[in-house]
């Protein structure tokens, strides 16, 4: 029985490895190609193929070649990905033919991917760009006259986009005409679901959600609503298990390690919080909102110098952003580094002077540092602006 086993798990291990080795190499790569950099990305996912012939590197490694206008080239990284997983490019060949002004193999390519479990939603493919090519001919006109989508996907579609418009109201009468026509079933429980999330239901949205994950553990929407009631039901313990599971199915999204980030962070899971982020700062290394995470959470810990110096870099890349110069003035009063807060704060109210909070937060600075008089032309500030905890040093400071 053990000789049995041991060649199972180590099979499993490196299906494992090798899943998550391509996730972080596309990750790497749609960096690089938002930052402009398609030639790098296409290196990086072509060292990726060598040692591993995953269909989704194949379909990054076609985006990227897209992006350069290598229409050929991105034709066969297309074709690649379908040889190893069935219809999975078709979407992807369907918008090069589309830009190529070909509709009839265009739409051949697209007829293959919404009969296929890789379909995408009438929403993404009317606002694809690429097929503004093809729009106003016959054959585009003629294939759209078939019904592709049921009544429900369609009212679906219809109640995402009230909510995006937030049009609660409307979302709601949409599901209501929906349930006179169709039983329950797993589609409209969905729907439902979010829109008791967008109504602030969360209780309701992570029964719904629970139920259809014990049924598809591994369907990503299902998963990420879930997260989300999650979050907003102040429960980041929760949401934290449900990213990993996201993670662990190897959703190719940054930005799940940052969310995953910020619950640890509430719940005081600091250094796996880190972990997130700095994974998070290989792909992003100017990301404005991991650094100032990171130095939040590096505060907390009670590394205010590891934290200053993250805030400091933050600085270095957006000087004219006024958070940036809060999160150091933060650190600073921490520190009691008075001073140095004051200047700080003084310049994020030079680019955001409506700030009530920073008014207050410099006039205590300031009184620290035995500058009163100035510290309660602060608090005068802030009490002017709104802020009712300046009343109290006002009236205890400034009232002789």
């Amino acid at each position: 029985m053990k000789k049995v086993l041991i060649p199972i798990w180590v099979l499993f291990f490196s299906v494992t490895i090798y899943g998550q080795q391509s996730v972080d190499y596309i990750l790497k790569a749609r960096a690089l190609m938002e930052s402009g950099m398609s030639d790098q990305a296409i290196n990086l996912l072509t060292s990726a193929i060598a040692g591993n012939k995953e269909c989704r590197l194949y379909t990054e490694r076609a985006e990227a070649k897209l992006l350069k206008g290598d229409y050929s080239g991105a034709i066969s990284d297309y074709n690649e990905a379908n040889k190893i997983t069935a219809s999975m490019g078709e979407y992807g060949l369907s918008r090069i033919y589309a830009l190529k002004g070909d509709a009839a193999t265009s739409l051949y390519h697209l007829e293959n991917n919404l009969n296929s479990s890789f379909r995408k939603g009438e929403k993404e493919i009317m606002l694809d760009p690429a097929f503004g090519v093809i729009e106003n001919k016959s054959e585009w006109r003629l294939f759209w006259k078939k019904e592709w989508y049921s009544t429900t996907e369609k009212s679906i579609s219809e109640i995402e986009y009230y909510i995006s418009a937030g049009k609660i109201d409307e979302s709601r009468s949409v599901l209501n005409e929906l349930k006179k026509s169709y039983q329950s079933n797993d589609d409209i429980i969905y729907a439902e679901a979010l829109i008791d999330l967008a109504s602030g239901k969360y209780e309701e949205v992570i029964k719904a959600s629970s139920g259809l994950i014990a049924l598809y553990p591994e369907n990503e929407k299902y998963l990420r609503i879930l997260a989300k009631a999650q979050t907003s039901a102040s429960n980041p313990a929760a949401a934290s298990v449900t990213y990993t599971q996201l993670l662990g199915l190897g959703v190719a999204d940054a930005e799940l390690l940052i969310l995953r980030a910020d619950c640890y962070r509430k719940t005081g899971e600091n250094d796996k919080a880190l972990i997130d982020i700095r994974k998070y700062l290989e792909i992003y290394p100017a990301n404005k909102a991991a650094i100032s995470l990171a130095g939040r959470v590096e505060a907390v810990s009670g590394d205010n110098l590891k934290a200053l110096e993250y805030f400091s870099n933050n600085l270095k890349l957006h000087p004219n952003d006024p958070e940036c110069y809060i999160d150091r003035a933060n650190s600073y009063f921490i520190s009691k580094s008075w001073d140095w807060a004051v200047k700080d704060y003084s310049m994020s109210l030079d680019l955001q002077p409506g700030n009530s909070d920073i008014w207050l937060s410099k006039g205590i600075s300031l009184l620290n540092s035995g500058r009163g008089e100035d510290a309660c032309h602060d608090f005068r500030k802030a009490l002017s602006l709104g802020n009712k905890r300046a009343a109290e040093y006002v009236s205890r400071e400034c009232i002789k």
